[in-house]
């Protein structure tokens, strides 16, 4: 009897994980599709110290939050 309680509960804390990640995966996408065109306009603009560098740390920060930090 322990066992299929301890598998329900398991099942449930994948269901939750699988919602999270759809959802997590797009808002990820649009964050950093945003991020680039910002920096992308700023290099065009002719600022390009500055858009290398948004670039250089929105990499970051987007790899630091995939990973779960």
């Amino acid at each position: 009897m322990a066992e299929d309680d301890f598998r329900d509960w398991e099942r449930e804390l994948h269901q939750d994980a699988q919602e999270e990640g759809g959802s997590g995966s797009r808002a990820l996408v649009l964050v950093a599709a945003i991020t680039a065109a910002g920096c992308v306009a700023l290099i065009v603009l002719g600022d390009v110290p500055l858009g290398a560098a948004g670039l250089v740390v929105s990499s970051i920060i987007l790899l630091l939050w995939r990973m779960g930090m």
